[in-house]
């Protein structure tokens, strides 16, 4: 699977997003070695603070299905109308939950950050270096 793929399933999943506060819809999506693509959308809740990340959605649903590492790639999209157009990077609490599953692998996956005009590729250990994970709970 190509990175535009990639990218495409991440706006399709944004196109499902539940952010009527913020209207900003987020969209990520999950590749993994075994060629399977999961994708999460934001979903915001009227106490701001229970909001979840598209990230965060998609991480969950992974592990949900019994996925324990293998992650190697991660687009994130946000709507290209707002803000500056700049690509947009997965928050904190996102990097820490990413590292989590990529940890269970033993990968540094890459991330696609895209803006309007632009994608950013970095790696997940230049978003989170020195990050805490599983292996520290040994």
């Amino acid at each position: 699977m190509s990175d535009e793929t990639l990218i495409k399933a991440a706006r399709d999943a944004a196109k499902h997003s539940w952010s009527p506060y913020s209207d900003y819809a987020v969209g990520a999506a999950l590749r993994f070695e075994d060629g399977a693509v999961i994708t999460g959308t934001n979903i915001e809740n009227a106490s701001y603070g229970l909001a979840l990340c598209a990230e965060t959605v998609a991480v969950a649903k992974a592990l949900g299905e019994g996925r324990r590492g293998g992650l190697v790639a991660v687009a994130v999209v946000g709507p290209s109308d707002k803000g500056d157009g700049a690509p947009i990077t997965p928050c904190g609490r996102c990097r820490q939950v990413l590292n989590e599953i990529a940890q269970l692998g033993g990968t540094d996956p890459r991330v696609l950050c895209v803006g309007a005009d632009e994608v950013r590729e970095v790696t997940l250990s230049q978003l989170l270096p020195h990050a805490f994970g599983p292996a520290h709970l040994d």
